[in-house]
């Protein structure tokens, strides 16, 4: 479901104009980043969360914000510096962490997307 989610919200990203840089970036024990995007030279870093609806009929509420440990984001703030480190850009290039929840139905099509930007704050 994560996979499908991530593809999702990739292809929205796409659809918005901007250039997908890296998927599922990893970086030893430390951590991964979604989803990197660009878009007229600002980089977003991308947090997907997918729900299935068929949680919510069971009385399961999603908010992605409630989905991000403050663990989390001390780890994405982290992979983030990491990612810009390892692609040779400077660290004040201009960035944010967005929460990207994709809800998907009984029988796998897209209900809803929301994008979050800047939902952790502390980026560039």
């Amino acid at each position: 479901m994560g996979q499908q989610g991530e593809d999702i919200a990739a292809q929205y990203l796409k659809e918005k104009g901007y250039r997908i840089l890296a998927r599922n970036f990893r970086y030893k024990a430390f951590g991964e980043l979604d989803i990197v995007a660009e878009k007229r030279g600002k980089i977003i870093f991308a947090e997907v969360k997918t729900l299935r609806l068929a949680l919510l009929a069971q009385g399961k509420p999603f908010q992605p914000e409630d989905q991000i440990t403050l663990k989390k984001e001390k780890q994405l703030r982290k992979m983030a510096q990491i990612f810009l480190s390892a692609n040779h850009l400077p660290l004040d290039t201009p960035h944010q962490i967005d929460i990207i929840a994709v809800e998907i139905d009984g029988v796998g099509n897209v209900s809803d997307i929301r994008r979050h930007e800047n939902a952790i704050e502390d980026a560039y």
